[in-house]
């Protein structure tokens, strides 16, 4: 078990949180609520202000959101902290795409600034710490190896010499080194893994490690989708603006849907994003497993030109050496406000994988998979309920994956005929 302290905010200040707006009856509680809506959605992230938005402009119903966090935007959340440095509460977030419907959907409510990530991994092969691209690419196995890779056929070669062959593999360790080889699955996947997941390569399903590709080209992007930026004034403005002056949409925050449940306004029918197992946690079942993330957080004023404190915005760390999986200096971040860009100072975030905490990635095994299984079996028989998003489908969804579930969510209840009060379950998938 992987622990860093009883609180789990206890590495980061957030002491000061500014940069975002809000209603002040979004703290009101159970105040001053109607004695129904036309949907109650438990969460207010992407699924719920999506559901909550599209529910008003298309239909005009009215929605009451509630959500046990203090603030909008679920893990997508940002602000300016006390040293004037735009960051997010729950891990940078980078929004990339290719999902045409994704992008002409979040520009209606937010400027974008082009930026392509570049991941940069921090390695020891026997040699010292050196600095190459994360995926691999020719660039990192020429800095790693001394290749001499000069061509795509050159590191096809290369990666064929070392692949093993394996039309079925069973686990992530197999899979990785059916794309690898041994080489780079020891230098770059299979301690990184183990600090992430808490398991080896060998102990997590094969489709775990094979969404990191290994590149043939000179391409340093960690994304290649066509569609890649960060929102002018941040994530939360988003939101902020999905949901904000809508007359239809209700907010209230601090609020916990299990402890209120029996106090809530009727509904025609509940949008609940959170953790399918959460809703059923009563009846006895066990919980779905998941990994969480640790922040501690440190400022820097470096002696360096722009005063960065790593030359990149996310510098990972795969070897065993360290626990944190990777520091993320947002400095770096082109949507920083101009006095954090002119600073002499900057903040660093080291981050640790743990098993306790905000569930953020669900853990693919057999077994995790069979008991979701029942859990949507159950979910597929509750009346009057819709189940929507990454927590409540116990899958792993980019922000776009995660934009894009809830609008075709929405369209499905939608097309249905299921206006509120007819009683029968859609579960997002």
């Amino acid at each position: 078990m992987t622990s860093h302290g009883a609180d789990e905010w206890a590495g980061m200040d957030l002491s000061v949180r500014r940069g975002n707006d809000h209603d002040p009856s979004w703290f009101k509680g159970m105040e001053g609520l109607e004695e129904s809506y036309d949907m109650v959605i438990i969460g207010a992230g992407i699924s719920g202000c999506v559901f909550a938005e599209r529910a008003s402009k298309e239909l005009g119903l009215k929605s009451l959101i509630i959500d046990k966090r203090d603030h909008i935007g679920g893990n997508c959340y940002d602000f300016i902290n006390k040293h004037g440095f735009r960051v997010s509460q729950y891990g940078v977030h980078l929004f990339h795409t290719k999902f045409e419907r994704v992008w002409e959907y979040v520009n209606r409510f937010s400027e974008w600034m082009p930026y392509e990530h570049r991941v940069k991994g921090k390695v020891d092969v026997g040699d010292g710490y050196k600095i190459v691209p994360i995926p691999p690419s020719q660039e990192t196995i020429n800095t790693l190896f001394n290749a001499g890779v000069h061509t795509e056929e050159d590191m096809e070669a290369w990666l064929n010499a070392r692949r093993e062959v394996n039309e079925n593999p069973q686990n992530g360790e197999e899979s990785a080194l059916t794309r690898a080889g041994k080489e780079l699955y020891e230098a770059i996947f299979k301690y990184y893994t183990k600090k992430q997941w808490d398991k080896w390569p060998e102990e997590l399903d094969a489709s775990v490690l094979a969404r990191i590709p290994v590149r043939t080209n000179t391409d340093d992007r960690y994304f290649s989708d066509p569609h890649q930026a960060l929102p002018k004034d941040g994530y939360t403005r988003i939101f902020e603006n999905m949901i904000m002056a809508d007359p239809n949409i209700t907010v209230r925050l601090n609020v916990d849907f299990f402890a209120q449940r029996d106090k809530l306004p009727k509904a025609g029918l509940t949008i609940f994003t959170g953790p399918i197992d959460a809703y059923y946690a009563s009846q006895g079942l066990p919980q779905l497993e998941y990994r969480s993330l640790r922040f501690f957080e440190e400022y820097h004023e470096p002696a360096t030109e722009g005063g960065f404190y790593q030359e990149c915005l996310q510098l990972n760390y795969p070897g065993p050496e360290v626990d944190f999986t990777r520091i993320v200096e947002y400095k770096h971040k082109p949507n920083q406000p101009k006095a954090a860009r002119e600073s002499k100072g900057t903040v660093i975030f080291k981050e640790y994988s743990c098993d306790h905490g905000e569930p953020y990635y669900p853990v693919p095994n057999p077994a995790n998979h069979e008991l979701y299984v029942k859990y949507q079996a159950m979910a597929s028989k509750e009346p009057g309920v819709c189940f929507v998003g990454r927590l409540a489908s116990y899958k792993y969804f980019n922000m776009d994956q995660a934009f894009l579930n809830a609008l075709e969510m929405f369209d499905e209840v939608k097309g249905s005929g299921r206006v509120p009060g007819q009683e029968r379950t859609e579960l997002g998938e």
